[in-house]
């Protein structure tokens, strides 16, 4: 079907301010706090909003199955880049990307020969928070430091890469089944310009924070799509989003207030 111009607006805006929100966040608080807001449903709920608004709510819902798993190949995409890219500079962010896409692709094409159900796919990645976590345990916390701010051209670069991957993944949703559909909308639509640009403008310390924290960000990202993946048909999109996000929400306060008890009791005030 033809797409109206105003939802491609109204999906430039969206994407645009996105992105651009979670670099504020980087800046003004933290990489750990911006890594653990990479994995709230941002990009994947712009690209499943906009794949139920051009589609149809029910292959929405269905590919929101497959998201499911697909946020697996995006933990595999932040392990590459985190292992390639540890250089400086623009050889850092080409090699990190070449790395990154590399696993992304290869875990998505072995995802994309399984039929997940919803129970199957949350457990695929719940698995691998729990691996990718272990490896990462290691991996220190930096923070951004002060080498300046980033340069008009820097943030319309980040923004325009991020609405062009969400123009991609709807688009090719209009020609591939709910599977590769859903795989596509867990693509770190959001995470992967931040990547970029915070790599070019702070090196790879801060870049290796994000990833670190990303995957204890997940469960928000799994509690959004299996939501959806149950509401979009019933409720529709509009309501059905506001529900997952909802559900994200409680999820994500649920777990920082439990990693706030785990700190307080492994390092316990002295009276």
């Amino acid at each position: 079907m033809d797409v109206p111009v105003a939802w491609q607006v109204a999906k430039l805006l969206v994407s645009i301010g996105v992105v651009l929100g979670l670099a504020a966040i980087a800046e003004r608080l933290s990489p750990r706090i911006a890594g653990l807001l990479s994995g709230y449903p941002l990009g994947t709920a712009i690209a499943l909003f906009f794949i139920g608004l051009e589609i149809s709510p029910g292959f929405a819902a269905d590919s929101a199955v497959h998201t499911l798993a697909g946020f697996t190949a995006t933990l595999a995409l932040g392990g590459g880049y985190l292992l390639c890219g540890r250089r400086e500079g623009v050889t850092g962010i080409l090699s990190g990307t070449l790395g990154g896409l590399a696993c992304w692709l290869t875990a998505s094409a072995v995802l994309a020969q399984i039929d997940f159900d919803r129970l199957g796919g949350a457990l695929v990645t719940l698995v691998a928070i729990g691996l990718f976590l272990w490896l990462y345990r290691q991996v220190p916390d930096r923070r951004t430091g002060g080498r300046g701010s980033l340069s008009w051209a820097g943030v319309l670069f980040r923004a325009l890469l991020a609405a062009a991957i969400i123009f991609t993944i709807t688009g090719l949703a209009h020609v591939l089944p709910p599977a590769w559909a859903g795989l596509l909308a867990a693509f770190p639509v959001t995470m992967y310009p931040f990547l970029v640009i915070l790599h070019l403008t702070h090196g790879p310390g801060p870049v290796a924070t994000v990833i670190k924290h990303y995957p204890a960000g997940l469960g928000s990202l799994l509690c959004y799509a299996l939501c959806v993946s149950l509401v979009y048909p019933t409720l529709g999109l509009a309501l059905g989003t506001l529900v997952g996000f909802a559900v994200a929400t409680a999820w994500l306060w649920l777990w920082t207030r439990l990693q706030a008890y785990w700190q307080r009791s492994r390092h316990p005030v002295d009276a």
